[in-house]
C-alpha cells in the first residue's frame, strides 16, 4: 500500500507520527480540505506530467491551475498529464494520493511557487486518505525537489 511506503520514507526521518489519516476521503483539493479543516488552497496538490516518457511531479497549491505558456516557456514542451495507470505505474501512488514521498529517484519534483504564500501546506501522504502538515523548507527538502517554479496561474487573485 502506498500510505505505508510514505510511513517508511518519513519513518526514516523520525516522522511518521505526522502523518494525518481520515476516515473520509481527501483525494480531491475540497475533500482534503474538509478533512484537515483547512481552505482549499493550502492543500498541496501533486500534479503528475511526462516530457517525452519521462514522469515529473509539480506540487502546487490547491488554488493554482497550469498556465500552459508558463510550463511550455520553462520545459520546451506542452503540458501532457501521465494518465492514472502511468501514474501508478511510474510513480508508485495512485490519484488521490499522489504525492512526492517514497517515490522513484528517476521522479523529477519540482515545487510551483503558489505554496510560498503559506507557513504550512498539505500534500497528500500516499493514500487518498491521508496527508501531512510540512513547512515549505519541510516540503522542499522531503519532497528531495529540484528547485521552484513559476508555472501556474488563477492563484495570484485569490484571497487566503
Amino acid at each position: 500500500m502506498s500510505i505505508e511506503i510514505v510511513r517508511k520514507y518519513f519513518s526514516s526521518f523520525g516522522m511518521e507520527d505526522r502523518i494525518l489519516e481520515f476516515q473520509v476521503s481527501s483525494a480531491t483539493v475540497e475533500l482534503a480540505a474538509q478533512a484537515v479543516g483547512c481552505i482549499p488552497a493550502r492543500i498541496a496538490k501533486t500534479l503528475s506530467f511526462k516530457i517525452g516518457e519521462e514522469p515529473i511531479l509539480i506540487v502546487a497549491a490547491g488554488d493554482a491551475k497550469i498556465d500552459n505558456r508558463k510550463y511550455k516557456d520553462k520545459f520546451g514542451k506542452k503540458a501532457v498529464m501521465l494518465s492514472q495507470e502511468e501514474v501508478s505505474e511510474k510513480v508508485g501512488h495512485a490519484v488521490g494520493g499522489v504525492c512526492p514521498f517514497g517515490i522513484p529517484e528517476t521522479v523529477r519534483v519540482y515545487l510551483d511557487e503558489s505554496l510560498r504564500r503559506f507557513e504550512t501546506v498539505f500534500p497528500a501522504a500516499g493514500s487518498s486518505n491521508s496527508a501531512i502538515e510540512l513547512n515549505m523548507e519541510e516540503l522542499e527538502r522531503y519532497s528531495t525537489a529540484k528547485e521552484w517554479i513559476d508555472v501556474c496561474k488563477g492563484w495570484q487573485e485569490q484571497e487566503v
